[in-house]
């Protein structure tokens, strides 16, 4: 994932936590989001390492 998409979720939380008052657990959902973005990422690479080591 880009880095410009994790611009535009601290965007959109901000936002929206605005308008709902709850910063904070909007907050903490960005850095989950984040983090599984992270994960889903490596483990992607790691998938792809190891099919190439396969072959």
């Amino acid at each position: 994932m880009n880095n410009w998409l994790y611009g535009l979720y601290a965007l959109i939380l901000g936002i929206v936590s605005i308008f709902t008052g709850e910063i904070i657990a909007f907050v903490m959902l960005g850095f989950i989001l984040i983090s599984l973005q992270n994960i889903q990422r490596v483990l992607k690479e790691l998938l792809k390492v190891n099919q190439d080591n396969i072959k």
